[in-house]
């Protein structure tokens, strides 16, 4: 037992470093968000000498992040809701019906992951499509940023569930829709968590998007009303801290509930691919 612990000790040190060279910007800012404008001029990493709690206050009011909130919250849920749709019923089809047709459209989809984005052709799309600056243009696009990754994550799990299952349900009666519904997105559970969880976190963290492809100021998302609060007040480090902080308290709770079902999606979608 003993020797165990020595031989896992280097790992654990090196894990803890990680852990705390990670952690060091987000206490820093916590800190900073409490203190007066004087004393956080120097983004220290001293407890502050008072609790200034309104500065939580000053930069919901003033930089509008009860708007941006609803809507950051209305595009990456949308987004991720169309995510988990498209990518669990595409990989579904293409895992179950093999094909060299379907097996050229899995790799061109998954093709996605690493293909950079060109934005002159996406704005010409969006403007002879009416998307721009509309609710529902900015979460099609984020849904299909994430499309690809959504559909090998979760082609690859499905790999790990027998076909017989497929077959003893189909003799039971169940037609496709039944089947998938009813069984086959049930089984899938970790691997679409995860895709849901992980697209939301990239959702919530976009800026080039919005900044793009919305024009007014009122559907700002979250990350857009920090940039804008930042160049308003950016001597005013302590509300700076406190808005950066707001902004990133949503994703660190989604990624804290649903960690064990990122680590269950990811291990077990790693077995076959």
């Amino acid at each position: 037992m003993k020797t165990n612990f020595l031989k896992s000790m280097p790992a654990n040190l090196l894990a803890i470093l990680i852990s705390l060279v990670m952690f060091v910007p987000i206490y820093l800012l916590f800190v900073n968000s409490l203190k007066d404008e004087v004393q956080s001029r120097a983004m220290g990493v001293e407890f502050p000498t008072s609790i200034h709690l309104e500065n939580y206050l000053t930069v919901i009011e003033q930089g509008k992040l009860g708007t941006a909130f609803v809507n950051s919250l209305l595009y990456a849920t949308g987004a991720t809701i169309l995510v988990v749709f498209f990518s669990t019923t595409t990989a579904f089809v293409l895992s179950r019906n093999r094909s060299s047709l379907n097996r050229f459209l899995y790799f061109f989809i998954t093709l996605g992951i690493a293909m950079p984005i060109n934005y002159v052709t996406l704005t010409k799309v969006m403007q002879a499509t009416h998307l721009i600056n509309t609710v529902a243009g900015l979460i099609i696009l984020y849904a299909a940023t994430k499309i690809p990754f959504g559909v090998f994550l979760i082609y690859a799990f499905i790999e790990s569930i027998p076909k017989e299952i497929d077959e003893a349900a189909i003799i039971d009666g169940c037609g496709p829709f039944t089947l998938f519904s009813t069984i086959i997105f049930p089984l899938l559970t970790p691997a679409w968590v995860t895709t849901a969880i992980l697209s939301f976190l990239d959702f919530w963290s976009e800026f080039i998007l919005p900044l793009y492809f919305l024009q007014s100021s009122a559907k700002w998302p979250m990350t857009l009303a920090v940039y804008n609060f930042f160049g308003m007040f950016e001597h005013k480090w302590n509300l700076v801290s406190a808005d950066i902080v707001l902004t990133i308290l949503p994703v660190v709770v989604v990624y804290l509930l649903g960690q064990r079902y990122i680590i269950s999606g990811m291990t077990s979608g790693a077995v076959k691919g």
